[in-house]
Order: structure tokens, then sequence, then C-alpha cells
């Protein structure tokens, strides 16, 4: 027993002779006061920009305003349990959230946590919050269409994978609609969809995934949300948060839809932030950087080279304008940055015609490139006759004289802008689309009454999917308009309005 004790003691002496310590140096700051969600602390003079702090081993905040020996940090709840004295340390990491496919078809806030109450989310995977863009080289054209089933859109305003198309628009006029017609109808194309909730009402934000939920296409969305009871900070990351899930599936080679509902709620956020945080402000209250704020959150947005995966990220930021004045500071700043826009009118709104798109103001860069050669070839002139039709309208309502033609004018657009109205979450394939608009290239609409418009549309494509319904899957599945599928569209068609014209009669 002695000799065990002995040659343990001998063991425990060598460990100790060969034993190098070797000090660490951790750094703490200390709270010197704390407001509105917002830190003020002493020292860590080695913290980063974006820095993640912790604060008392229970509470977290992100460095925003980095000083000689004092940094100013926002704090990412509202629980109060931050007082001066406390201690802060620095956790050597950037915000960052779980990402892929297991947080489909859940509702999250921007740092992860469930919403939902169906427990935690099962990913083990992080994407840093904020990230570069892909570079010039990484990018490819945008050239494949992202089809929203919007008859007004796909056919004047298409947009292509990897674009950001801005919808614009006063409140309630549709905005949040067109959106999620966007995301119920990536369900059959494989896109994967993430809608950002930034300081919406609660109710608004379950009504939204009920909605999702009813049609099944929740099952392919992701819902980051803040609501308006959350402090600014979270209403700051939730964009951020919800592009950084997106990224993952890009990245993966795969597509992806986002919507940033809105984004004049995200500047308003980071205004407040910036002012508490006792930044110079410029124009109508807003920091120097508020630009940057939304650039290098849309550049993020692209369609990526084949060496890269070829993945897409297209998005769709939602902005509101006051009494329809898209000059103001937001709207011109996130114009400037996307690739074009949706503007819906509240006069037309108000007027019945839903979605109540402005074709003259509205645009998308991409154009013909990111369109289906079925649709290109029949919609060349569409956005041209709206646009005249309404120029034509204004005039005539004053009661003057007209001649045949401006009649004949007016006659097809009345027409026109009954086709084009779509119930809220109705979704047209591309396949009904084209049927739509060439039976009205053919005329076939112009010996409709005109509130008899609708029902006619309707009536017409429940016959063409009952009785050449291989020829629309055809083309459904193509996205071309051979010689032979417009020949048998054109006679299928003209068949149903000759007999729609004798039972008048």
């Amino acid at each position: 027993m002695d000799n065990d004790f002995k040659s343990i003691g001998t063991f425990l002496k060598e460990k100790l002779k060969k034993f190098e310590y070797t000090p660490k140096e951790y750094e703490y700051g200390v709270v010197k006061s704390c407001a509105d969600e917002i830190a003020r602390i002493d020292g860590l003079p080695r913290c980063r920009y974006g820095e993640l702090l912790e604060f008392g081993g229970s509470e977290y905040g992100i460095a925003l305003e980095l000083r000689e020996n004092a940094v100013d940090a926002v704090l990412l709840n509202k629980s109060g349990t931050v007082v001066p004295g406390e201690m802060v340390s620095q956790t050597g990491r950037v915000a960052q959230v779980c990402v892929g496919d297991g947080l489909l078809g859940r509702i999250i806030d921007p740092i992860g946590r469930p919403l939902d109450g169906l427990g935690a989310v099962p990913s083990d995977e992080f994407r840093p919050l904020e990230s570069h863009a892909p570079t010039i080289m990484q990018r490819t054209g945008v050239n494949t269409p992202l089809e929203t089933g919007i008859l007004a859109i796909d056919s004047m305003i298409p947009i292509g994978r990897g674009q950001r198309e801005l919808i614009i628009g006063d409140r309630q006029t549709g905005k949040t609609s067109i959106a999620l017609t966007a995301i119920i109808n990536q369900k059959k194309d494989d896109v994967f969809c993430v809608y950002c909730a930034i300081g919406q009402k609660a109710s608004s934000i379950a009504q939204v995934a009920a909605k999702l939920k009813s049609v099944g296409a929740l099952d392919n969305t992701v819902i980051v949300a803040s609501t308006a009871d959350d402090c600014a900070s979270m209403q700051y990351l939730t964009p951020y948060s919800g592009c950084a899930i997106a990224e993952k599936f890009m990245r993966d080679g795969r597509d992806a839809l986002i919507v940033y509902d809105d984004l004049s709620k995200h500047a308003a956020a980071y205004r407040a932030m910036s002012l508490l945080l006792r930044r110079p402000s410029g124009r109508e209250a807003y920091p120097g950087d508020v630009f940057y704020l939304h650039s290098r959150l849309l550049e993020r947005s692209a369609k990526l080279s084949d060496e890269y995966g070829g993945g897409s990220l297209t998005a769709l930021p939602i902005v509101e304008t006051m009494s329809g004045d898209i000059s103001a500071y937001i709207p011109t700043n996130v114009i400037s940055i996307t690739d074009g826009q949706i503007y819906l009118e509240s006069e037309l709104f108000n007027a019945g015609i839903r979605p109540a798109i402005n074709v003259g103001l509205s645009v998308s860069r991409v154009g013909r490139s990111a369109q289906y050669k079925a649709m290109s070839g029949i919609s060349g002139n569409l956005r041209l006759d709206l646009a005249q039709y309404r120029d034509t309208a204004i005039f005539a309502q004053f009661g003057a004289d007209i001649d045949e033609s401006t009649a004949s004018l007016l006659r097809r657009g009345e027409r026109l802008t009954e086709l084009l109205k779509q119930a809220r979450d109705i979704v047209f394939p591309l396949s009904r689309q084209v049927a739509v608009l060439l039976s009205y290239n053919n005329n076939h609409f112009d010996g409709i009454d005109l509130n008899k418009v609708a029902a006619a549309r309707d009536g017409l494509l429940e016959r063409l999917e009952s009785s050449i319904g291989d020829t629309m899957r055809s083309i459904d599945g193509s996205g071309e308009l051979s010689e032979n599928d417009m020949n048998i569209l054109t006679q299928a068609s003209g068949a149903f309005f000759e007999e729609l014209k004798n039972a008048k009669h």
C-alpha cells in the first residue's frame, strides 16, 4: 500500500513539473446606463461592429456604435433585466440564425426562436444574419421566369428568378395579397419561400400563416416574424434573418423567393434605433446610411452561375407610400436599388380594379428575357393597349364626341380591364393566361356584354380544361406555344364563343 501511494505521488510530481500555465486574457465591460433597449457600456476596446454581446449570462445585444473605450449596443428583447453595473462580455461572433429544410412550415423570430408552439426548430446549421452579396463574377443573367399566377403581372411586368421587384403603393391597396399569391403559386414549381413580417400585428401574421396553410403553401414556406410589440432591434434584424435563411437554399443550388413586408417599417425601426444611439439625422430624420441599410440587403438576391450551383434568390420588397407619393425618401431609395416596381393605385383599387396595377408607373427592367415564349408571343401589345385605353377614357368621361375607332378602342380596353381582374389568392397557370390573351387578341370578347366578360372567361377556361386538357398541360410543361397548339386553342375557343353567340340569340 505504501508503495502505491509513493508511485502516485511520484506520478503527480512529474505531471506538475511538466505542466505549463498559459494565462488567458478576458475583456469585460460594465453597463453604464440602459434605457429604451439601448445599453451604454464602458470598456470592451476590442469589440467589433455587429458583434454579439452577452449581458450577465442571460441577455444578448448587438454592438452598433463603437467609441474609444465605450460601446453602445441594442438589446434583443424588452426583458428589462439589464441594469447599470452589470458585466458585459464579448462572444467573438456575430448574430446567427438556424437555416435548412427543417424550418419549412415554421414561424420563427429573427434569432430562430419558434413562435408557432410546435417546439424547437430541428436544425443544427447556422448562417450569419449579414453576409456579403454574390460578386459580379458569381452571377449570371436573369432569364428564367418566376410565375406569380397573376395575369396582369406575368403578361406585362414579368419577374425572373434572381430579380428584385418592388411592390409599392398606399396602405390597403393589395400589396401583401400580390406577394402571398406569388408564394401560393410556387408550391408547384419547387421554389422555397420566406415571408418576412416586419413590425406587423400578431393577428395579421396569424392570418397569413392560416391562409398559406389552407392552400398547402405553408409546407414550402418559412415565416420570419417580428410583431409591432417587439423592440426596434428585432424589427431591424427580421429581413436580414429571413435573407440568411433564403440564401441557404440559393447556395445549395435551389430557387428561393423572399418577401419583405415591409421595408418602410424596417426603415422606421432603424431610424428609432439610430436616434437612440445619438447618430446625426438627415432627411426625414433618417440616418445617413439608410440607403446602405436596404442596398446591402437587396443586393444579396441574385441568380448564381452554374459554376456556383445555379441557385437563385428572388426578392419582392414591399414599400408603403403616403397619398401615392413615390418621391418620398424611402420609396425613391428602394426604387433605385430594385430591378423594377409594381405600383398599386388607390383610385383603381377603390374602383374595383384588382389587382390595382398602374401600368404607366410599373416596370420590369428584366423584361421579356424573363418570360416564357408562349406568353411573350401573344402579350407584346397588351401593355400599350391598356395604357392607350386609360388615357383615352380620361377624355371620354367628359362627354366629348368620339369616332368609331376611338369607341372600338374603349370597348376593347374595358373588356381587357375586366379580363385582368383577378380575385385574391386565385392563381392562373401559364396555359390559362395564354388562352385568355389569345381569345382577346382574336376579338372573341368584343361581342360579350361588359358585365358578363368575367363569367365568359371562367366558362372558357373550364371548357378548355375539359376538351383540350392535354394541350393545356403541354403549354404548362414546355412554356412554349407551338403553331399546332395555337390552332387547337383558337378552334376550341372559337367554338365556345360561337355557342355563346347562338345561345344569346
